[in-house]
C-alpha cells in the first residue's frame, strides 16, 4: 500500500514540433523513415510476455507505395486468443492489487518514452504504414498518445478524490475497483493514439486488456507494444493479437469473464458486437461495459455573416487533412448563397495548390488512402457524381492506384441537400457542398440536424452572435463536439473531450475522466465507529 496522499506530475499537452526545414526533428524522422523503409519487420502476437509467431502471416505495405513490402505480421489462432485471455486473467489480481501510483508511474514513463527516444520511430512508422504526413503523425502518434497517457493519470486521481460525505460517527469511502474480468479493445487504423489509448486507459484503472489492432495499423501498433514493455507494463496485462476479427471477437465475447468492450471503428461492426453481447448476456459473470466511437457525417454550417476565407480554410483542412480519414472529418457543408462565390474561389484555389504523394516528401499536404477497398469505394462515388444531374465536381475528381491508393481531394456541389454524399460516410477526401438561400438559415439548420444518422462533430461559422447562439441550440443533438468559428476536427486531450451520440457511439468522451469511469466498479465502504447495541429506536419509547 502507498503511504501518502500522492500528487502526480501536472498533466500538460505535449508541444507539437515544427519539422521545419533544417530542424533536428525533421532530419531525425526522415532518417528513421528511410531506415524502416529499407528494412523488413516481423510482427508477432504479444501473449503473456511472449512474442508468438504462428507462421500464418500477412504482409504490410505503405498505402502510398503498395508494391513495397514493409514486413509481415502473424495471425493468432483460436487457441492463441484463448491463451491470451486466460493469461490476462491470471495477471489480473496482481495488477489490480498494485498501488495506483505504481500503475500511474508505468504509463507516465510510457509517455516520456514516446516524447523522447521513441518519437521518431512511432512517427515514422505511422507515416509509412498509415500514410500520414509528418504533421498528422506528430499530432497523433506522438502528441495525442502522450497526452492520453499523462491526462489519464491526472483524471484517475480526480476520480479517486471524489468521495462521499462522512460524519463523526461513520466514515464513508468509495473504492474505484477495476472490472471483474478482461476488457476487449478493438482499435482503428487511422489514429495510433487511439490504438494505444483504448487498452491503456482500461489497464491504468487496474484492468487487463485483450487488444486487437486494425490490420492496417499493426506496424505502428508494434511500436506501441515496445513502449509499453519498456515502460514496465507486466506480462499479460495488455495482450495484442491480430488475425481473423470475427474469430477473435467470437472467442472474446463468448467468454464468461468478458467484462467490457472498448471500441473505435465501423458503425455496423459495433452494432453487430453489441447485438452479440446482448445475445450472450446470460453467459457473463457481470454486465459488460460497452464503450464505442464509430462513424460521422460531420458538417460545417456557415451563416451569411461568416468570413469566406475562414470558411474555405476550415473546409480545406477539415475535409482533406489525412485524406479525410478521420471520424471527425468535414464531409458536408452548408454555405449561404451570398457567400458562395468567395468560398468557392478560395476553396478551389486551396485544393489546386495541394501537393499529393509520399509523406517522405514533406511538401505534400495529402497522401494515399489506406487500402484498395477504400480506394474503390471512393472512386465509385466520384464516378457517380460525374454522372448525376444533381451533382457537380468543381475541383478534383481524379484517382490513380498504379503506385499507391491516391484519390484527389474532391469537392462536389449539389442542389439536393439529401444527395447520397451528403448522407453517406465515405471516409476519404471527398466533401459535398449544398448552397442555400440566405433567408433559409433556420430551415437549413433543420436539414443539418435531420440529414445524417450520425452526431459526432460539426461547426458553425458566424460573426453574428445571435446566429451563432441560435445554431448552437438548434444543433445541440447532432454533434457531440461542436465548434464555433473553427473546423470540426482537431480535438485536443484535456481541452476538448471527444465523442458523439446517435449512430456515432456512446459519447463516453475519450480524453476525459468520463471515459475512465467506465472502467471501474465503485464499492462503497461505510465504517461505523461505535455500533449500537440495542435495536430499539427512540420512537419506540413509552409515553
Amino acid at each position: 500500500m502507498g503511504k501518502g496522499f500522492f500528487h502526480v506530475p501536472p498533466a500538460v499537452n505535449e508541444p507539437i514540433k515544427s519539422y521545419a526545414p533544417g530542424s533536428p526533428e525533421r532530419e531525425e524522422v526522415l532518417n528513421t523513415y528511410k531506415e524502416l523503409y529499407n528494412s523488413t519487420v516481423e510482427v508477432p502476437c504479444y501473449i503473456n510476455g511472449k512474442e508468438v509467431k504462428t507462421g500464418d502471416t500477412a504482409t504490410m505495405h505503405p498505402p502510398h507505395d503498395h508494391k513495397h513490402t514493409l514486413g509481415t505480421y502473424h495471425k493468432a489462432t483460436r487457441e492463441n486468443v484463448e491463451e491470451a485471455i486466460e493469461g490476462s486473467l491470471k495477471a489480473r489480481q496482481e495488477w489490480a492489487d498494485l498501488p495506483w501510483e505504481q500503475r500511474a508511474a508505468v504509463f507516465l514513463r510510457a509517455a516520456e518514452l514516446i516524447a523522447g527516444p521513441y518519437r521518431a520511430k512511432i512517427n515514422a512508422a505511422t507515416m509509412l504504414a498509415q500514410s500520414k504526413t509528418i504533421f498528422q503523425a506528430e499530432i497523433d502518434s506522438a502528441c495525442e498518445l502522450i497526452d492520453f497517457l499523462r491526462f489519464n493519470v491526472e483524471y484517475m486521481t480526480q476520480i479517486f478524490d471524489d468521495q462521499p460525505e462522512s460524519t463523526s460517527e461513520a466514515w464513508n469511502r468509495v473504492e474505484y475497483r477495476p472490472l471483474e474480468g478482461f476488457v476487449y479493445a478493438i482499435t482503428p487504423f487511422n489514429f495510433t493514439a487511439i490504438a494505444g489509448n483504448l487498452p491503456a486507459s482500461a489497464a491504468l484503472m487496474g484492468n487487463v486488456a485483450l487488444w486487437k489492432p486494425s490490420d492496417s495499423q499493426v506496424y505502428s501498433a508494434q511500436v506501441v507494444m515496445e513502449v509499453f514493455k519498456e515502460a514496465g507494463v507486466p506480462d499479460g496485462v495488455i495482450n495484442m493479437v491480430m488475425g481473423d476479427p470475427v474469430m477473435i471477437s467470437d472467442v472474446a465475447i463468448s467468454h464468461p469473464d468478458f467484462t467490457g468492450l472498448h471500441f473505435t471503428g465501423s458503425t455496423n461492426v459495433f452494432q453487430d458486437l453489441w447485438k452479440t453481447i446482448g445475445n450472450n448476456i446470460h453467459t457473463y459473470k457481470t454486465y459488460p461495459r460497452i464503450v464505442g466511437e464509430t462513424g460521422g457525417k460531420d458538417f460545417i454550417m456557415a451563416h451569411k455573416s461568416a468570413d469566406a476565407k475562414q470558411v474555405a480554410t476550415a473546409i480545406a483542412r477539415g475535409a482533406f487533412e489525412f485524406q479525410g480519414q478521420k471520424c471527425s472529418a468535414c464531409s458536408r457543408c452548408y454555405i449561404p448563397k451570398s457567400l458562395w462565390a468567395d468560398v468557392k474561389k478560395y476553396l478551389v484555389e486551396d485544393v489546386k495548390s495541394f501537393k499529393m504523394g509520399s509523406p517522405e516528401d514533406m511538401g505534400n499536404f495529402v497522401t494515399a488512402v489506406i487500402h484498395e477497398g477504400s480506394f474503390d469505394k471512393l472512386a465509385s462515388y466520384i464516378d457517380k457524381a460525374k454522372e448525376d444531374k444533381d451533382a457537380e465536381i468543381i475541383v478534383g475528381g481524379n484517382y490513380d492506384k498504379s503506385k499507391g491508393w491516391f484519390v484527389e481531394p474532391t469537392v462536389i456541389v449539389t442542389d439536393n441537400p439529401k444527395y447520397t454524399t451528403m448522407q453517406t460516410e465515405l471516409f476519404g477526401p471527398v466533401v459535398t457542398i449544398y448552397v442555400y438561400e440566405d433567408e433559409e438559415f433556420d430551415d437549413t439548420l433543420k436539414l443539418v440536424d435531420e440529414t445524417s444518422i450520425y452526431a459526432l462533430t460539426g461547426s458553425i461559422f458566424s460573426t453574428d452572435r445571435h446566429a451563432a447562439a441560435h445554431a448552437t441550440k438548434a444543433l445541440q443533438n447532432c454533434a457531440g463536439n461542436f465548434y464555433i468559428n473553427d473546423k470540426c476536427t482537431g480535438a485536443v486531450v484535456g481541452q476538448q473531450p471527444f465523442g458523439g451520440a446517435r449512430a456515432s457511439g456512446t459519447n463516453d468522451k475519450a480524453g476525459s475522466k468520463l471515459n475512465l469511469l467506465r472502467w471501474v466498479s465503485p464499492r462503497l465502504i461505510k465504517e461505523t465507529f461505535v455500533a449500537p447495541k440495542d435495536y430499539r429506536y427512540p420512537f419506540l419509547g413509552e409515553d
